[in-house]
């Protein structure tokens, strides 16, 4: 008989951004831990087939994955807190489901049928979550985006209420995820929201088997009880789940104490295996107790909005846990540099980042930090765009290109460092049109890069059309910048660095993707050092 696989659907209530990703990506963990196979996915009702064409500002980083998908940001807390294996059918749309039922039609596979919303855009639902199912996979955990109530989500609501009745009931277990306010001017917390989004939920016919209660304040068991009874859930199914304090990395930990795992394994039927959180645990406290601490400027584009840079962040704290470091984040607009002094602005950091993006608002900016850090002898990280403004700003400054530019900025540009991918000029669509994902890259024996990585070929996830210019490449060469990284072919440049920094490297591929907070990546690793040792002697 074949193994089937068990299903957990996450769904969130009252408010959106309350965290539906993290707790996910945390159940997978205490799961894992429980020595279970996971598979984690995340439906999303937007219309847009991926958020590759979405702005920053609307939707956060996309996430980029092996196989080249642009996926919501919520998949990088999968890669960062599971080991569950991620590819394009780990994030689906509404947009994709619609254009896989509507390709059906155009192809006469309902056989002439009238094509409806039910059941033919939630059977194709339920095929995308059944297929990341299997003998070797125990359990799927299926994040739906939004909220309970959205008229865009209600095809994937309908599709989750139908699926136990395919393959079971018990082989289904739906979480809801909810916040409970606090009103000052009351004083007290109120449970009202959290009824009427459970009510909403079974309007729908989806009875919760556990409900997470976002909180700011202790909930009390009273208001505990009192949630139970009214959204019909034993007292022990209400978990709580309290703002943490220190880091995002305490949420599994907090709901191993709940005994999430051990309920999450009673209602699937699951055996419970020891559950092992030694190593993670060991992380929290290590979180909670920095032993130094290191600034880091992050100039960019995107700044006000955390969610753009996610994965930067993210990755520079993993490095700080590993350096018992605590990584303070100076965000800085790129545009600011262009009215300021830097050294006014950069004065005090220990390190330089400046990530990638795209358009010409704050290039001038991300130059004139650059400059400021290559001068200075800080130690400077360059990721995408961050390698290309550095390539700029060494054309113009040391290797004596005037008015040195990317194509993307100055199609007239007299030195065009930087230029298009050959296969991208012909490119008019927009959508998934990039150079993206896993592509192979090899590093220069005794090079920078090569101790750092201790390997002569790596592979690194990519999201851009623009590379440094080959013409040029003998001419950087002279002038003291080490073209440390090349694609097998030898034709596209992957990294530089300055042999005659401290530390000075740029990539053209994005390495926060595959940054752990208990795997940190070698490159952020080597730069929170190196940030380090400056901060030592500056101190």
């Amino acid at each position: 008989m074949t193994k089937q696989t068990k299903h957990i659907f996450v769904t969130g209530g009252v408010v959106s951004s309350l965290g539906k990703g993290l707790t996910s990506a945390s159940i997978g963990t205490i799961l894992e831990r429980r020595g279970l196979k996971v598979r984690m996915q995340k439906l999303d009702p937007y219309i847009n087939v991926d958020p590759g064409t979405m702005s920053p500002f609307q939707h956060g980083e996309v996430y980029v994955l092996d196989d080249g998908a642009e996926t919501d940001l919520d998949l990088g807390h999968y890669e960062r807190f599971t080991n569950s294996p991620l590819t394009r059918d780990s994030n689906y749309t509404s947009g994709r489901i619609y254009s896989k039922v509507i390709q059906k039609e155009r192809d006469g596979k309902y056989l002439g049928k009238t094509v409806q919303v039910v059941p033919h855009i939630t059977d194709e639902i339920k095929a995308a979550v059944r297929g990341l199912g299997g003998p070797d996979v125990d359990v799927v955990i299926t994040e739906l985006g939004g909220t309970v109530g959205d008229i865009e989500g209600l095809p994937f609501f309908e599709a989750i209420r139908q699926l136990p009745l395919d393959i079971g009931r018990e082989n289904c277990l739906f979480i809801h995820l909810t916040l409970v306010p606090y009103l000052k001017a009351a004083k007290e917390l109120k449970t009202k929201p959290t009824q009427h989004s459970v009510q909403q939920l079974r309007q729908i016919g989806i009875q919760p088997d556990i409900l997470i209660v976002r909180t700011e304040r202790d909930l009390g068991q009273e208001n505990a009880d009192k949630i139970a009874l009214f959204c019909n859930l034993e007292k022990r199914a209400v978990i709580v789940e309290k703002d943490k304090e220190f880091s995002i990395y305490e949420v599994p930990s907090g709901l191993v104490e709940y005994g999430l795992d051990k309920l999450i394994l009673e209602k699937l039927h699951l055996p419970e295996g020891p559950s092992d959180m030694d190593d993670w645990d060991d992380l929290v406290h290590r979180i909670k107790n920095p032993v130094h601490d290191v600034n880091i400027a992050v100039v960019g584009k995107y700044i006000e909005h955390r969610d753009a840079y996610k994965s930067i962040y993210e990755a520079l704290d993993h490095a700080g846990f590993s350096h018992s470091t605590r990584v303070i984040v100076k965000r800085i607009e790129a545009e600011s540099l262009e009215s300021q002094e830097a050294a006014s602005i950069l004065a005090g950091i220990d390190g330089l980042l400046v990530p990638g993006g795209f358009g010409h608002r704050g290039i001038e900016g991300k130059i004139q930090a650059v400059r400021y850090a290559r001068e200075h002898k800080i130690p400077y990280f360059g990721i995408c765009l961050g390698m290309q403004v550095a390539v700029i700003e060494y054309g113009r400054h040391v290797v004596g290109l005037d008015d040195a530019n990317s194509t993307e900025f100055d199609a007239a540009t007299p030195h065009p460092v930087i230029c298009l991918l050959e296969e991208q000029r012909t490119v008019e669509k927009k959508g998934a049109s990039m150079r993206l994902g896993a592509q192979p890259c090899v590093l220069t024996e005794g090079s920078l890069m090569a101790s750092i990585y201790e390997a002569r070929e790596i592979s690194e996830r990519h999201r851009h059309r623009y590379e440094f210019n080959p013409d040029y490449r003998e001419r950087f060469e002279k002038g003291g910048m080490l073209l440390s990284g090349n694609s097998p072919s030898g034709k596209l440049v992957e990294a530089i660095e300055l042999p005659a920094h401290p530390w000075f490297a740029a990539v053209q591929f994005h390495p926060e993707f595959k940054s752990k907070p208990n795997q940190p990546h070698p490159l952020f690793k080597s730069f929170i050092n190196a940030a380090l040792k400056r901060h030592q002697e500056r101190v």
